[in-house]
């Protein structure tokens, strides 16, 4: 019996595999957080699945989301990156990565590391949701807003408040599986 999943992960087996085993569960990998919350910007105006199938082109070409290397990228590595089809070519967000890795290497001399910050936000737990609709789950909440204010005062970039609270849903940082989705259970029990 196939179980009962999101209503958004459809039936494309990217999205199926990325909604069974990656989107809300908690993540405490640095790299892994600056490849989410850059992923997450490029998906801006665009839909989830189209940046899920370039994620592993963004992996090749950022460094495997190593913020030290990524940090380093100068003008001529944006200008290559922006002549490859496999990314979002837009400058603004392939920029915002550049930057948002050293403002991101800023918050780990401050606080130990990106993770400690972000989950700091939730005092190291994951806040659980208990929707039964798609139409409950909201684009933003207070959380996010804060959380999306105080990225930008540090001076990350397409980090606003409902592209946060996708990065928070994404990461684990909220549950909002559907209580209806086998995956609700099984992470609210962590």
């Amino acid at each position: 019996m196939r179980p009962t999943r999101c209503p958004w992960a459809g039936n494309d087996p990217l999205y199926v595999a990325y909604h069974d085993e990656e989107w809300g569960v908690p993540l405490h990998d640095d790299a892994r957080l600056f490849e989410m919350l850059t992923l997450e910007g490029a998906q801006a105006g665009l839909s989830w699945i189209t940046v899920l199938r370039k994620r592993e082109r963004y992996r090749e070409r950022f460094a495997g989301f190593d913020p030290l290397r990524v940090a380093r990228f100068d003008g001529r590595r944006i200008e290559r990156l922006l002549g490859d089809p496999g990314i979002v070519r837009n400058r603004l967000k392939v920029a915002s990565t550049v930057s948002n890795a050293r403002a991101l290497l800023e918050v780990r001399r401050e606080f130990g590391s990106f993770d400690r910050y972000l989950w700091g936000f939730v005092d190291g737990v994951p806040r659980v949701n208990r929707f039964s609709r798609a139409a409950q789950v909201p684009a933003e909440t207070e959380l996010s807003r804060t959380v999306s204010r105080e990225l930008r005062r540090r001076g990350f970039r397409f980090v606003g408040p409902t592209i946060v609270y996708a990065y928070m849903q994404a990461v684990g940082l909220v549950n909002d599986h559907l209580t209806t989705c086998f995956r609700h259970r099984q992470l609210a029990a962590r």
